[in-house]
């Protein structure tokens, strides 16, 4: 709370419920009474905050979130295949938790990684260039107690066009390119 000013405690209502959520794996209504005394603030503040944002669980989750991506680019590129093949895959729809408590399904609007469509959120982990197949390889692992490793499943190191750099190809220019010799 230190790195807020005076009376301005309440710009840390976001990463306050985001470390409640993380320590309860949702968002319940006695930490968001907690959240809203800590910081000085009418609860009805918090409970606004804490509706608006999607990011926020206000009922319990499975060990794993798994959030697919249905926005435009991601649905273009077979978002909606995928979210069929993992509902399959996990016994569930979207919104619904399987029996074990392993696994909650949600559908989701964009997750930021565009380029990467399609592409699915688990916890904290970004899994993009997915086919279903890899999806269904993925939460097999975690089903087993693994850690799959987060990012692109293509060729690409992060988001650059997949057929490859189309910008910033050669190395740059040193100082004094194309300035006056008289300068």
């Amino acid at each position: 709370m230190g790195i807020y000013p005076e009376g301005h405690t309440a710009a840390a209502v976001i990463p306050v419920l985001d470390l409640a959520q993380r320590q309860h794996g949702w968002l319940p209504i006695s930490a968001m009474h907690k959240t809203a005394d800590l910081l000085g603030m009418p609860r009805m503040r918090v409970y606004e905050v804490a509706t608006f944002y999607t990011m926020f669980n206000r009922k319990p989750t499975g060990r794993f979130l798994v959030q697919v991506c249905t926005t435009t680019p991601c649905m273009l590129c077979g978002a909606n295949d995928l979210m069929r093949a993992i509902s399959t895959k996990l016994g569930i729809s979207a919104g619904e938790t399987t029996r074990d408590g392993m696994f909650t399904l949600a559908s989701v609007e964009c997750l930021g990684a565009c380029v990467n469509a399609p592409m699915m959120q688990v916890n904290d982990d970004y899994y993009e260039d997915l086919t279903n197949k890899e999806a269904e390889q993925i939460l097999d692992e975690l089903k087993a107690g693994k850690k799959p490793t987060a990012g692109p499943r293509s060729s690409r190191f992060a988001s650059e066009p997949i057929t490859g750099l189309t910008s910033l190809t050669t190395p740059p220019r040193g100082p004094g390119f194309k300035v006056r010799g008289d300068l």
